[in-house]
């Protein structure tokens, strides 16, 4: 914000060009990569921590747009969202000609950039094919193209980690519907275990498995006959996707219970309610030379993606893990952790002895956003942008009314982009924000509707007849969105490194405990926001490492044709 970067003036902080430059220094030889881009993060995120931990709904009652330092608030307010969209990726064409950045804000956003994970190549198209070619159609019902797009691709990890460890067992936690695990056992010839709480889910799962057996007993009545089993397939060989006999019979078996995070090994599971008899269906119960396993959770939520680490790092009986994880803002991080009461962050030393480590619920829930589906609304100058504006209009009017109901939720306005707030019609034409804010023409000689105000102060219990919704103070807001549009943008760019943060965290404990492990760009980030995936074995991942490359060129291939099987 705006002050010194050695401290803050009347509560802005502030950071000079030089402290931001310094975050992408050369890192110092004792320390491994991992630790030096971990350090540099929390410097980078201790300085702009105001801006990271605001809420975008409170722009106007906090006065956000005033907390920037004057040479950011020049650039960004002439900046249009195709600009915006240049500055969140890197690619140059910042400033409109005749306005120069100052240099203080081009170093924010290069670090930002630079501290990030790489997160892949975004391809050429915002959504997955129709259906995915590489797929048997009989593992496509019922899957949306973005959940086939990463069963096939984690699918191929799993297959190459259980060739590396000799494992064919895999353990699937927080399996949902079973996608997952259906494609592992029925795909690709594995022996899974599907783990779900959710009872409901777990009965679906199982009667998919079984729509999907009578389908192959139809097949086998055809004549069809099987071939090499998929589990002894190379990773690279591509069966005839429509052929019946390159399935495999063999369902997964589902279990209904939770992951317990404190108790590895043996106590692995609980039940989701009080049932003994959940013990004796524990993937991980038996003799301590039976079989190991492979764990793995696509899109395990909160700490259940910390809990597969854990169990990983003290049992010995799993031989690897992957962990694709999601809702960052549910991570337990309680300051004083116990030994039966572990914080999902930090899980590392070195993190947790980092100064300012510490991540707002604010901060975690912002490294949720979808980076790439906002710039490409910036890149389109999308109507959605509005939504950001709409939404801290409405939270003024809330407060001003009643402070009890400040931050209350009414995401259940739909297609809110679509409505007005208010709508000013002058002459006919619809109210633009942007083009009443040139023309100077917001006032009050303007008929004003009020759709989406009124459904929003309802949605919170209070009566949009009593509020001023065509005052000229809410109409002025309202030509502001621009300002709220470069605000977030700024927020936005600072999000991927609170997930890098978070990843490095997890890829440093299992480090510490010389386990061999890396982070991968595993999914699309276009259409599956949450594309790092945390690949960790108890031998080296070399050969599981090195195909995979060439498996993520070929889903981008399908992805740039937008080719789609039945």
């Amino acid at each position: 914000m705006r002050g010194s970067a050695a401290g803050t003036r009347r509560g802005r902080a502030v950071t000079s060009q030089r402290d931001v430059t310094a975050m992408a220094g050369a890192p110092r030889p004792p320390l491994h990569w991992e630790q030096q881009r971990a350090a540099n993060i929390v410097r980078l995120l201790s300085l702009y921590r105001p801006l990271l931990d605001s809420y975008i709904i409170d722009f106007f009652t906090e006065g956000l747009w005033a907390k920037l330092p004057p040479a950011w608030q020049a650039a960004l307010e002439v900046a249009d969202p195709p600009q915006l969209a240049a500055m969140l990726l890197g690619t140059g064409g910042t400033a409109r000609q005749g306005t120069a950045w100052p240099l203080s804000l081009l170093a924010f956003t290069a670090a930002s950039r630079a501290l990030s994970f790489p997160r892949g190549q975004l391809g050429v198209t915002p959504h997955p094919p129709c259906q995915s070619p590489h797929l048997h159609p009989l593992l496509r019902r019922h899957v949306k193209p973005k959940k086939q797009h990463e069963i096939r691709c984690l699918g191929k990890v799993l297959q190459r980690l259980s060739q590396a460890t000799g494992c064919d067992r895999v353990v699937d936690v927080g399996a949902g519907q079973g996608h997952l695990s259906r494609f592992l056992a029925f795909g690709l010839g594995l022996s899974v275990t599907a783990v779900e709480g959710d009872g409901r889910l777990v009965s679906l799962a199982e009667h998919f498995d079984q729509e999907l057996l009578r389908e192959l007993e139809k097949a086998q009545a055809r004549g069809y006959s099987r071939r090499l089993p998929p589990s002894q397939r190379h990773p690279n060989t591509t069966p005839d996707p429509t052929d019946p006999a390159s399935l495999c019979p063999r369902c997964p078996q589902h279990v209904a219970g939770w992951l317990d995070p404190q108790a590895p090994g043996q106590e692995f599971l609980l039940a989701p309610t009080p049932e003994p008899a959940i013990a004796a269906k524990n993937p991980l119960a038996g003799p301590v030379d039976s079989k190991q396993v492979l764990l793995t959770g696509l899109h395990a939520c909160g700490d259940l993606s910390v809990a597969l680490l854990r169990h990983f790092a003290h049992s010995p009986q799993v031989a690897a893990v992957t962990s694709a994880a999601c809702c960052y803002m549910k991570l337990s991080t309680r300051p004083e952790p116990t030994a039966s009461s572990l914080p999902g962050y930090p899980l590392s030393t070195w993190v947790a002895g980092l100064p300012g480590h510490t991540l707002s619920y604010r901060a975690r829930e912002a490294a949720c956003h979808a980076v790439e589906e906002y710039t490409e609304r910036l890149r389109r100058d999308s109507e959605c942008l509005r939504i950001h504006c709409y939404r801290a209009v409405l939270e003024t009017l809330i407060q001003a009314a009643d402070p009890s109901k400040k931050h209350m939720g009414v995401q259940t306005v739909k297609k809110a982009h679509m409505l007005s707030f208010p709508e000013c019609v002058r002459g006919g034409c619809p109210f633009n924000p942007l083009l009443a804010s040139s023309l100077g023409i917001c006032g009050t000689g303007m008929v004003l509707t009020h759709r989406y105000a009124r459904l929003g102060l309802t949605l919170v219990g209070l009566d949009s007849a009593a509020m001023p919704l065509d005052s000229e103070s809410v109409c002025a807001m309202l030509c502001q969105q621009h300002k709220v549009v470069a605000f977030f943008s700024l927020v936005l760019l600072l999000a991927p490194l609170v997930e890098t943060l978070i990843l490095l965290d997890r890829l440093l404990y299992l480090r510490e405990r010389g386990f061999h492990c890396a982070l991968v760009p595993l999914f699309n980030p276009r259409f599956s926001p949450r594309n790092l995936v945390l690949v960790a074995a108890r031998v080296p991942l070399d050969a599981v490492l090195s195909g995979l490359d060439e498996d993520i060129r070929e889903d981008e291939d399908t992805v740039r044709g937008g080719t789609g099987g039945p």
